[in-house]
């Protein structure tokens, strides 16, 4: 068979052909008498082999050696090509996702296109001082995708960065929390508490029905943050973890604060120091955590707070007392 004719059997070219015969990955049977190549049935079986293993990216070097080298042993560069695809795949993921977040901007010239690339670069910048610049431009200038400031925010490490990026998302608005919330089921802890710090700083509805669930996290860390937003926010179903967090001494200042803030509520502030009551009741609760309870109690107003203060002044436990007596006495002094 002519060289043309192999050509348009196995859609090699023949110029790709006369290429292989160089190399010596393909010999012609011989020529005819007028000089023109021949090939056998042979050949063009050794070519559909040297296009089939070209199909899974061998370079033609390999290829001669799988093909001539009876000991050659396919598995070691199976697994490096099964690399290198791994490799390819994620850079052109990589692209793809970038042009994505280009599209989602909306760049109305190529100006616009340059300054999101470049601010998408930055995000992923080694150092924190341009990370933080960009954070803080990716509102004022053209805006950033707000999944790159979400992946950005998840990833971050560096505690100022990480605020200004926060700080973007809640100016950013869109789908920023609901991208978040993903990161409240990462297996890493951390994730999950950039996630709900982020959240926490989302003045919407959508965000405050996050931390809402976000209450019943198995995370305890992500379960305090959520209730301590919440309670800035009002919330009343924040109370139950805040008081737990006092008892357990977990951030138990700053839950304490947001047990005040609530109770400023009148309607909220007799369920509050109910609550408290309904802890020092309990036998498992400790010396040191029923004292924390009782400071809790200064900063809840009404009734139910005082009286149960009056009962604490006479506690079997002496710094008790002695704290609710104190409690007492600054409450006169105000009335």
């Amino acid at each position: 068979m002519l060289i043309g004719d192999v050509a348009r059997r196995s859609g090699v070219s023949a110029r790709m052909l006369r290429h292989y015969e160089s190399l010596g990955l393909v010999r012609p049977t011989g020529r005819t008498g007028s000089g023109y190549r021949e090939y056998s049935s042979e050949n063009i079986r050794r070519i559909f082999h040297i296009e089939s293993l070209r199909s899974l990216g061998l370079s033609l070097r390999d290829i001669g050696r799988a093909l001539d080298d009876p000991g050659f042993a396919p598995a070691e560069l199976v697994d490096d090509l099964i690399r290198q695809a791994r490799d390819r795949i994620a850079a052109e993921t990589e692209l793809l996702t970038r042009l994505r977040r280009i599209g989602a901007a909306e760049p109305a010239g190529w100006e616009d296109v340059l300054q999101i690339v470049a601010l998408l670069q930055a995000l992923g910048s080694k150092s924190a001082g341009a990370r933080q610049r960009a954070a803080l431009s990716a509102i004022e200038e053209v805006p950033v995708p707000v999944e790159a400031l979400v992946e950005a925010v998840l990833s971050e490490s560096d505690p100022n960065v990480a605020g200004a990026l926060r700080w973007a998302l809640a100016q950013a608005g869109g789908d920023g929390a609901a991208l978040l919330a993903k990161g409240l089921g990462s297996p890493a802890a951390e994730v999950r508490e950039r996630a709900v710090r982020s959240i926490a700083e989302i003045p919407n509805g959508e965000a405050t029905a996050l931390l809402q669930d976000a209450l019943t996290n198995p995370d305890v860390v992500v379960r305090a943050y959520a209730a301590l937003a919440l309670g800035a926010r009002g919330a009343a179903d924040a109370i139950p973890t805040l008081i737990e967090m006092v008892v357990e001494e977990r951030n138990d200042a700053d839950a304490a604060d947001a047990l005040s803030t609530l109770a400023s509520d009148r309607a909220l502030a007799d369920r509050i120091a109910t609550g408290l009551v309904d802890c020092l009741a309990r036998s498992a609760v400790g010396s040191s955590a029923r004292r924390r309870l009782t400071q809790a109690l200064a900063d809840i107003p009404g009734d139910a707070a005082s009286r149960a203060l009056v009962d604490l002044s006479h506690d079997e436990d002496r710094a008790v007392a002695l704290t609710a007596a104190y409690i007492l006495k600054l409450r006169t002094g105000r009335q």
